[in-house]
């Protein structure tokens, strides 16, 4: 897959992914690279990273743990109104290529 376009769609992925209750950062890349195997950790790290810069997720600490402290992820309102948007534009793009007959 084109390195542009893949980058969209992981993107709309996690966003999705956060969607939900808060998640801890293995959790989430543990659930994308069942889905996106050729992926490297660093690579949804660095969007997600992105993510909470942008302002569309908030990063906290999780409770203690055995471990070290745990760092979740969840949207904020921004992120919320992204992956809406991010939704949108992907069935409208999906609705297009059926159109032309690609499946």
């Amino acid at each position: 897959m084109d390195a542009q376009l893949k980058k969209g769609v992981l993107e709309l992925c996690l966003l999705q992914c956060l969607s939900g209750e808060p998640k801890y950062g293995y959790d989430v890349i543990q659930t994308m690279r069942g889905c996106f195997p050729d992926v490297t950790e660093s690579t949804f790290y660095a969007i997600l990273r992105r993510l909470a810069k942008e302002g569309a997720a908030d990063t906290f600490q999780g409770s203690e743990s055995n471990g070290p402290v745990r760092k979740y992820y969840r949207l904020t309102d921004e992120g919320r109104d992204r992956l809406a948007q991010m939704a949108a534009d992907w069935r409208s793009l999906r609705e297009i290529m059926t159109k032309l007959g690609i499946q």
